[in-house]
């Protein structure tokens, strides 16, 4: 008769070498992180150049900027499912060439359809590289290394921001906004090529696997895995703080320039320095876990609820700071709110991590993402549209952010009610 003894296959050793070689990935997932987010950034970078020499409306300028949504939890959802068959090498590789590929567009005839063709052609390809990075980065190091590597990963997102405001800008104010779309399509170009010669899948991919087999978490349907608190939590806090993302990559700078007086390159300066802020915090984040860890605090405290007081704290700030007017206070409570947020994104899929067996953590941070990024596609439209339905457009920003701070406020408060990584864990464990 058959033994249903599991026999798990031992961690590798993080030795010298293993280490050296997944810091070298860390640092190249960092620089793909930095490019994903100038990516992201260098839209509203350019929508006052855009809006004035195309005509466009605040409606049709947020359509574009909603746009590069239309297939990004799609494609997230569908690379989550085929990261599980296909390796990371080959997923970052074929990612960064579309990126580059998505840029054309634009360059070749600059129009609100080029700008929609392009906008949903790179959210297509951008779709699946928080999650897919995330789980190319998870391969190289073992379970209770990851909170520095996280991180690190998710700062990517507030670097490629810190740079690419002044440095895009610099390029839009010497060249012409065009100019950065085509900088961008070479720096992908070349990040794919290093990836594909450097990049590779780590030993961690299926640590305590049972040899021989399946784990038997991979019998657990992914109803079960998805409808638990805590993964339901983490999908809570990473909606509420892709809400304030979205906002802030499609209408910080307008709003900046157009309804605070800033000049291009002070907006530019404003922006790198919440972006710093957001930096600040997320390198917090993997010594914050570590101290409330050896206090013995529970994952529920050290990883669930600090993601979600993050995005109430933001959520609190977009609230309040339409109606400030002293520039000092203002400008503080807009970097809370749009750098707070920040900090549920890596903790987001620690939580979840924690509650998913390793060979379907893929598939699961891939609908996780596709279903925490859902505000890109909804988000900048709304704000146009509520921004050009008001008597002026500062009335409009402040419905806009009123919007924003109570679907904060909502995904925050929920995350901290429902994240119980232990508790979720051991009730999926037990049902297997």
């Amino acid at each position: 008769m058959a033994s249903n003894r599991t026999e798990l296959v031992p961690a590798p050793a993080f030795d010298p070498a293993l280490r050296r070689r997944a810091w070298l990935i860390t640092v190249l997932i960092v620089g793909f992180m930095v490019l994903n987010f100038a990516d992201k950034a260098v839209l509203g970078l350019s929508a006052h150049a855009i809006m004035t020499e195309l005509g466009i409306s605040n409606s049709t300028y947020g359509a574009i900027s909603s746009s590069f949504y239309l297939l990004f939890s799609a494609s997230g959802l569908i690379v989550g499912f085929a990261s599980t068959r296909i390796s990371s090498r080959v997923l970052l590789c074929a990612m960064t060439a579309l990126w580059a590929v998505a840029q054309l567009p634009v360059l070749l005839l600059a129009a609100v359809p080029t700008l929609i063709a392009n906008r949903v052609l790179l959210g297509a390809a951008e779709g699946p590289a928080a999650s897919m990075s995330m789980h190319a980065l998870y391969k190289w190091f073992p379970p209770e290394r990851r909170g520095l590597p996280s991180a690190l990963q998710i700062s990517g997102a507030a670097l490629g921001t810190l740079i690419s405001a002044p440095l895009l800008t610099g390029v839009i104010a010497a060249f012409g906004w065009r100019a950065a779309f085509a900088v961008l399509a070479v720096i992908s170009a070349a990040w794919s090529i290093v990836w594909w010669k450097v990049g590779s899948d780590g030993p961690y991919a299926d640590t305590g696997a049972p040899a021989g087999s399946a784990p038997s978490g991979d019998r657990t349907p992914y109803r079960r895995l998805l409808l638990n608190g805590t993964v339901l939590g983490s999908i809570a806090s990473a909606f509420g703080a892709h809400w304030a993302l979205t906002v802030s990559n499609a209408w910080l700078p307008v709003y900046l320039t157009g309804q605070l007086g800033m000049t291009p390159a002070t907006t530019a300066t404003t922006i790198s320095l919440i972006a710093g802020v957001s930096l600040v915090l997320l390198l917090t984040v993997s010594p914050l876990v570590s101290a409330l860890t050896a206090r013995g605090f529970s994952s529920r405290w050290s990883t669930g609820a600090p993601q979600g007081v993050a995005v109430i704290i933001a959520g609190a700030a977009m609230l309040a700071f339409p109606f400030v007017e002293a520039t000092g206070p203002r400008l503080v409570l807009i970097a809370v709110a749009f750098g707070c947020h920040a900090v549920a994104l890596p903790l987001h899929y620690m939580t979840t991590a924690e509650v998913v067996p390793a060979r379907r953590r893929g598939a699961v941070f891939g609908i996780v993402a596709a279903t925490g990024t859902l505000p890109g596609l909804v988000a900048p439209l709304l704000s146009g549209q509520l921004i050009d339905a008001a008597a002026t457009d500062r009335a409009g920003y402040a419905t806009a952010f009123a919007l924003s701070a109570v679907i904060m406020l909502v995904c925050g408060a929920f995350a901290v009610a429902t994240i119980r990584p232990e508790r979720d864990a051991r009730r999926l464990s037990t049902r297997n």
